[in-house]
């Protein structure tokens, strides 16, 4: 495995415009949401799903004389979040007020982290197709309240305010810009999903909206000083992430080699015509007015508070791989596949348990997600059970069925959630090992058939015409092995 740094591994990452290479940079904010039953200054819930602003306390619709509480489970999430990307905690931060003003924002700010935040400077290793790992730095995760939601197609003359989502703890996790593609882009935002679901701390659901992105895109000749960025909003899927980054770095492009310039703004992605699009001039710090709360003291943890968080962090998906890898002997290519998902991880750890690996992580890789995939299944409803499969592919180590029907095999285990075992024996499928049988239908194979036998002593190849007659014959159940050692017995001799 290699490890790139971001000028290593993104040098030759280039757009190619009419006057020559230009490179993508790329930074992306994360905005995941807490998993905490109540929200991070109030205990109103955070149920998803919801009727509209029934998970609202006094707090959260800023009614006059109302103060906020911080959620101590909260902080925690945000801390084990942290050292999940071996990222600094700060025992000392602070809660700011951002002001603006928008219908969904009741109190006329947003109570976050400017300055001091609770989790510093981080890494994310992103494993990329050709093998090689690139390094994203992590710049700072802060804690947030979530706005609330403003709906305007419920009636043509009025907007109506949903506030459930308002004051809902998120967590921010602004990336340096170390990307330089949409590739890359799209599978750092990826394994950072990954990251959260291991840690417990975000379910990563960015249909649900519960984890979304806002991307930062600029183009410069490479080696020169940053270009001015434009920031693409709430972005919640990782290819409509892709896509709006490919367009966007093009439109720049084009833009400055026309002779134009680049305006620093906030664009919408038109995930149906496939373009950015102008939605506001791009605030600064500056225009926030930030503040420290008045309502809030500084957050001050306890070290050994952090330290016995950090004792219950689980195995995260760049170990699993390394054991994977070690212990299994999985290839970089596998492990990674397998550990990119807990749920998947733990599936074929548990077909995987004494027996060939390797053949274990084909068939949760091959079979079942394919079949899970075309099924639009999650692997935690999948009605082949990891015993189920465990014990298939004990079936054809002990060449009870052949690789071929153990195919048929876990068809039917898929469709009625039967034990392998018992479809083998209700449908006659064992597989043939009886030397003397499979020998019987080989010689009368080979007496029908003198032509092929002549040419096979010319083409040796022409020895899977036979091995293939012989299984049709067997209906399949032949052991494999057995028929090509007859065959090159009969026809050599």
């Amino acid at each position: 495995m290699t490890t790139k740094s971001p000028e290593q591994a993104k040098g030759q990452k280039h757009i190619q415009g009419a006057t020559g290479p230009w490179e993508v940079v790329i930074g992306i904010e994360v905005h995941a949401q807490v998993n905490s039953k109540a929200k991070l200054f109030s205990g109103a819930s955070t149920t998803f799903g919801a009727e509209p602003n029934e998970n609202v306390s006094l707090v959260d619709a800023a009614m006059p004389g109302m103060l906020p509480v911080i959620n101590k489970y909260c902080v925690e999430q945000a801390i084990r979040t942290g050292l999940g990307l071996n990222a600094q905690i700060n025992l000392y931060s602070v809660f700011d007020r951002k002001n603006y003003f928008y219908p969904d924002l009741p109190q006329g700010y947003q109570i976050s982290q400017f300055l001091q935040p609770i989790v510093g400077e981080g890494i994310v290793e992103v494993d990329m197709p050709d093998g090689s790992v690139v390094e994203v730095g992590v710049e700072r995760l802060h804690l947030e309240q979530d706005a609330g939601k403003s709906i305007h197609d419920l009636h043509p003359k009025m907007s109506y305010v949903d506030l459930n989502r308002s004051g809902v703890a998120l967590m921010e996790i602004v990336s340096k810009p170390d990307l330089r593609s949409s590739e890359e882009a799209g599978l750092y935002v990826t394994k950072l999903r990954s990251i959260l679901r291991y840690l417990g701390t975000c379910d990563g659901n960015m249909e649900q909206g519960s984890m979304r992105a806002d991307v930062n895109v600029s183009v410069r000749r490479p080696g020169e000083e940053l270009g001015t960025r434009c920031e693409i909003k709430n972005m919640n899927s990782v290819r409509f992430i892709r896509a709006a980054i490919e367009y966007e770095a093009r439109r720049q492009v084009d833009v400055i080699e026309e002779g134009g310039t680049i305006d620093q703004e906030t664009l919408l992605f038109d995930t149906v015509n496939g373009v950015t699009r102008s939605m506001r001039s791009k605030e600064e710090a500056h225009d926030y007015r930030y503040f420290p709360d008045p309502d809030l003291l500084p957050l001050e943890l306890d070290k050994v508070w952090v330290e016995d968080i950090k004792a219950t962090l689980p195995e995260l998906p760049d170990e699993k791989k390394k054991r994977f890898i070690s212990d299994f002997g999985l290839s970089p290519y596998d492990a990674s596949v397998l550990v990119a998902d807990r749920d998947r991880a733990a599936y074929f750890e548990d077909v995987a348990g004494g027996r060939d690996a390797k053949m274990a992580a084909n068939w949760v890789t091959s079979e079942l997600f394919g079949a899970l995939k075309k099924m639009d299944v999650d692997i935690t409803d999948s009605p082949v059970k990891a015993e189920e499969l465990g014990k298939l592919i004990d079936l054809i180590k002990d060449d009870t069925i052949s690789g071929k029907i153990a195919k048929q095999v876990f068809e039917i285990m898929f469709e009625t959630g039967q034990d392998p075992a018992h479809i083998v024996e209700e449908r006659g499928l064992k597989q043939v090992t009886d030397t003397g049988a499979i020998e019987a239908v080989v010689d009368e194979i080979i007496a029908a058939n003198p032509d092929k036998a002549e040419e096979y002593k010319q083409k040796p190849k022409a020895l899977g015409w036979f091995v293939g007659q012989v299984m049709q014959r067997t209906q399949g159940k032949a052991n494999p092995k057995t028929v090509n050692e007859l065959l090159k017995k009969k026809l050599d001799g």
